[in-house]
């Protein structure tokens, strides 16, 4: 029986061992499973990164600024000129324009990560880039919540999600703020000129939509198909808008509104609602865009209050 008994102990510590051996191994393809990092981006593509990125080249000046807002500002190795927000994105190397990259440059800097902006980066540069097999992060954010959802990832994608998540959480709430306060006022039908030769506009789809809709204006070629559609001067007078609003380099400036006061008749002329925004606040895809958002809900309350 005593001999039984030992066989048995050695059967089940044995087993025990193999059991130990098979949870570990268990946890190694875990923890290397856990260690890939992967997103789908706003184009739609599964990125996987094997580790945290730590040498990331941003080719838009949004994306640039995405990145500090995640908290992978020191991560930057290169970006694109314009990308002047916060002050230690100025001093980054320089790797090119949205139009026009230096792929040399961009190689030479190593990177394990490149983040574009899908409706503003050359496709054909960006086709280079993929078929160097530099993983590449596509951004285009349609509404306003999905600022947060990049914030999210990029901060997954640089392992730094201590700040980022907390980051996208705070614009949610202040965004979620904006809404309940204006949202539900009375609607302000609204034109928002982007450029003025050719004359373009937003249809439905962009991001500034989103932004007057949140502020309860109507957008009045939220219809149109193209996303940055080329519109007459007559399309506009027909539909005679009650205010008119653009966004301007520099804070104070009236940007080429003011052609428009030569139709004094015109409902946004004749009350005196013509406004502009500084561009960095009204058509970058980052959280500063509800600074934007909360001059632009300011001044379609005084439209309101303008109306006989």
């Amino acid at each position: 029986m005593g001999t039984i008994k030992t066989v048995k102990g050695s059967k089940l510590r044995r087993g025990a061992s193999c059991c130990c051996m098979f949870v570990a191994a268990l946890a190694l393809c875990s923890t290397a499973t856990a260690a890939d990092v992967q997103v789908v981006d706003d184009a739609g593509r599964s990125l996987t990164l094997k580790q945290p990125a730590e040498r990331i080249i941003s080719l838009t000046p949004h994306m640039t600024e995405l990145l500090f807002a995640a908290g992978a500002g020191g991560k930057i190795v290169g970006t694109v000129e314009y990308s002047n927000y916060p002050a230690a994105a100025r001093r980054i190397a320089r790797i090119g324009d949205n139009a026009q990259l230096d792929l040399e440059r961009i190689v030479a800097l190593k990177p394990d990560l490149v983040v574009v902006w899908q409706y503003g980066n050359a496709q054909r540069q960006l086709d280079k880039l993929l078929r160097l097999g530099i993983p590449v992060y596509y951004n285009e954010p349609r509404r306003l919540p999905d600022i947060a959802r990049a914030i999210e990832q990029l901060g997954r994608l640089a392992g730094t999600e201590a700040v980022a998540l907390p980051a996208a959480q705070a614009f949610t709430e202040r965004l979620a703020g904006l809404r309940r306060r204006y949202a539900s006022r009375a609607p302000v039908t609204l034109f928002y000129q982007i450029w003025d030769k050719p004359l373009l506009t937003i249809n439905g789809a962009h991001l500034i939509s989103d932004v007057i809709e949140l502020c309860g204006g109507q957008n009045i070629f939220a219809g149109l198909k193209a996303l940055t559609p080329e519109i007459s001067t007559e399309a506009v007078l027909a539909a005679d808008p009650e205010a008119i609003g653009a966004g301007t380099a520099e804070a104070g400036q009236t940007g080429d509104l003011d052609t428009w006061k030569k139709w004094p008749r015109l409902t946004a002329v004749a009350r005196g609602n013509l406004f502009v925004i500084k561009a960095d606040i009204i058509s970058r895809n980052t959280p500063r865009i509800l600074d934007g958002a909360e001059q632009m809900c300011e001044q379609l309350d005084a439209v309101r209050t303008r109306r006989k």
